[in-house]
C-alpha cells in the first residue's frame, strides 16, 4: 500500500515524500482511515512502529478547515515526557510544512511568557505534558472548551509515571463531543479501564502482540558481580562495533557516577535524566543525534522520548524492575528492519527480574561470558538458599533479643517472684497532727483498724482524693470559738 491510498491531501503527500517515506507502516495503514472517519481509536503498537505519524498526518488535513480562538486549542496531544512532546512537534513541522497551522509545545523547563503569548494568538495544535498544561489552566491562560481532538500518547508510560490522575482531570475539562485517540505500547488492565472511561465505541487496532520485542534485536545477557559491572560495561563497549548506543540505569545518581567513570577511562559519553534542566537535555540530545556523542547514559524517562536513527546498541547497565520497561528500552534499536543489539548486565540477585523478562520474550536470553571476569550464574536456588540463611539468622537474632527483653520486663519479674516474701514492701507515710512526717512503718506491723486510736479515725481522706492525704490537708483545723477564746486570753 502507498500513502496516496490513505486519502491524504496532495500537500501532505508531498511533505511525506520529502521526508523520505513511501509506504506506510501497519499502524498507519489501519489508523489513518479510521481517524478520517471520526472514530475513536484504541491503538496498541510497540515503539518504533510509526504511531506518531498515524495521528499527526490525518490531523493536519482535518484541521486545515477552521480557525483557532484565543487560548482555545483545537487539538490537544498529551505526552508523558518532554522529549516525546518535542518529537511530536518535530513531526508536525516536518509533515505540515505546506500547511499554515499553528502549534505550541507546553513542557516544563521553559518560561511561561512565550507560551502564554502564543496561546493568546490562538493555536491549532497544542502538544503538552500533563503537569504544565494544568499549571497554565489554573492560571486561567488556557481553555479546553473548544478542543475537538484529543490524543493520549504512550498511555502506559503515563500510568508508570503517575500522570493518570492529571490526565483524568484534563479529560473532564474537555467537551464530550470530541474525537479521542489513545495509543499505548502495552495494554495493562488499568489502560483498558481508562479506555472504557475516555473512549466512545473505539476501534481497537493492534499491529503486534502487546509487550513484544522487535525480531531484529539480538539479546545478550552477562552475569557479573555488582562491583564488576562498570568494568564489564567497558569491556562490552570496547569489543562491540558501536555506531550509537544508549546505556540505561535504574537510578539517576548512577547515571552521573557512571558517566564520570567512563570519561575517566577515556570513553566519551553524555548523560540525560529528569533532574537536568531542559535546555541542557535538549543540547545533549542534539549532540547525540549529530554523532558528537556516541554513548548516551539515560534513565527510563528517556526510554520512549529518544527518536534517533542508527542506534546500533542498547546496554542495560541495570536490569529493569518491570519487564515491560525492557521492551521500551530495547525498542530504541533494531528499528526500520535494521539489526540491533541489546546487552544486559545482571547480578546473581537479578534472577527473578530476568525470569520475568524471559517469560515476556517467550525465550531465554542468550548468556555470554566475558573474558577476565569471575564466572557467575543466575542460580535462583543458591540465591534463595542464601536468602533463607539470612532470614534464619535474623529470626534467631530476633528470638534472642525477645527473650532478653522478656527477662528484664516487669511482668516477667512479677511472674517469677510471686511469693509474699519476695514481694517488695510498701512504705506508708502517716501524717502527724501538726503536718510533720513520721517514721516509716511497715503495713504488717501497723495496728489493725480495731486498734487504731480514735483521733486517727477522725482524720479520713475525702472521696476521690486518693488513698493518702498530704500532711497539710490532714491537720486539725480548730473551731472558730476556740480561736476567739485564744485571742481573748492573749489580751
Amino acid at each position: 500500500m502507498e500513502f496516496d491510498q490513505l486519502g491524504l491531501s496532495a500537500d501532505l503527500l508531498r511533505a511525506v515524500r520529502d521526508a523520505g517515506y513511501n509506504q506506510p507502516t501497519p499502524i498507519q495503514q489501519k489508523a489513518i482511515p479510521v481517524v478520517f472517519m471520526g472514530r475513536d481509536i484504541l491503538g496498541c503498537a510497540q515503539t518504533g512502529t510509526g504511531k506518531t505519524a498515524s495521528f499527526t498526518l490525518p490531523m493536519l488535513d482535518i484541521l486545515t478547515e477552521g480557525t483557532a480562538k484565543a487560548r482555545m486549542p483545537r487539538a490537544l496531544i498529551l505526552e508523558p515526557t518532554r522529549e516525546l512532546a518535542a518529537q511530536v512537534a518535530d513531526n508536525f513541522d516536518k509533515y505540515g510544512k505546506f500547511h499554515s497551522l499553528s502549534k505550541v509545545v507546553l513542557i516544563g523547563g521553559r518560561g511561561f511568557t512565550d507560551q502564554e503569548r502564543l496561546l493568546e494568538r490562538g493555536v491549532d495544535v497544542l502538544v503538552a505534558t500533563p503537569g504544565r498544561l494544568l499549571d497554565l489552566f489554573e492560571r486561567g491562560k488556557i481553555l479546553l472548551n473548544d478542543t475537538r481532538y484529543l490524543v493520549i500518547d504512550e498511555a502506559d508510560r503515563m500510568l508508570d509515571m503517575g500522570f493518570i490522575p492529571d490526565v483524568e482531570k484534563i479529560v473532564s475539562l474537555m467537551p464530550r463531543s470530541r474525537q479521542t485517540l489513545l495509543f499505548s505500547a502495552t495494554m495493562p488492565t488499568e489502560i483498558r479501564r481508562l479506555a472504557d472511561a475516555f473512549l466512545n465505541q473505539p476501534r481497537e487496532i493492534t499491529v503486534s502482540p502487546p509487550s513484544t520485542a522487535a525480531v531484529t534485536v539480538n539479546h545478550r545477557l552477562s552475569v557479573v558481580e555488582p562491583k564488576q559491572k562498570s568494568k564489564a560495561l567497558q569491556t562490552l563497549i570496547q569489543q562491540e562495533e558501536i555506531e550509537r548506543a544508549i546505556i540505561f540505569c535504574n537510578r539517576k545518581k548512577d547515571i552521573s557516577s557512571l558517566t564520570r567513570t567512563l570519561k575517566k577511562n577515556g570513553i566519551d559519553a553524555g548523560e540525560m535524566h529528569g533532574d537536568m534542566p531542559q535546555p541542557r537535555r535538549e543540547a545533549v540530545l542534539e549532540d547525540f543525534r549529530a554523532g558528537e556523542i556516541r554513548l548516551l547514559i539515560a534513565s527510563d524517562v528517556a526510554a520512549r522520548g529518544i527518536d534517533v536513527r542508527e542506534i546500533s546498541h542498547v546496554f542495560n547497565y541495570d536490569v529493569p524492575h518491570n519487564p515491560e520497561d525492557y521492551i521500551h528500552r530495547i525498542g530504541r534499536t533494531g528499528r526500520a528492519g535494521s539489526a540491533g543489539y541489546a546487552f544486559t548486565l545482571a547480578t546473581p540477585e537479578d534472577d527473578k527480574a530476568v525470569d520475568l523478562i524471559n517469560q515476556m520474550l517467550g525465550k531465554n536470553i542468550d548468556l555470554i561470558e566475558l573474558p577476565g571476569f569471575t564466572k557467575t550464574s543466575l542460580d535462583s536456588s543458591n540465591h534463595q538458599s542464601s536468602h533463607d540463611e539470612k532470614q534464619l539468622s535474623r529470626h534467631k537474632h530476633d528470638r534472642t533479643r525477645t527473650k532478653k527483653n522478656q527477662s528484664n520486663s516487669p511482668s516477667r519479674s512479677r511472674k517469677h517472684s510471686s511469693s509474699a516474701a519476695d514481694m517488695p514492701k510498701k512504705v506508708h507515710r502517716t501524717p502527724s497532727k501538726h503536718g510533720k512526717k513520721t517514721r516509716k512503718t511497715n503495713p504488717k506491723s501497723a495496728p489493725s483498724a480495731d486498734q487504731t486510736p480514735v483521733a486517727a479515725k477522725e482524720t479520713k481522706a475525702p472521696v476521690g482524693m486518693g488513698d493518702h492525704l498530704p500532711a497539710f490537708l490532714a491537720r486539725d483545723i480548730p473551731k472558730p470559738e476556740k480561736i476567739l477564746a485564744k485571742k481573748m486570753k492573749g489580751k
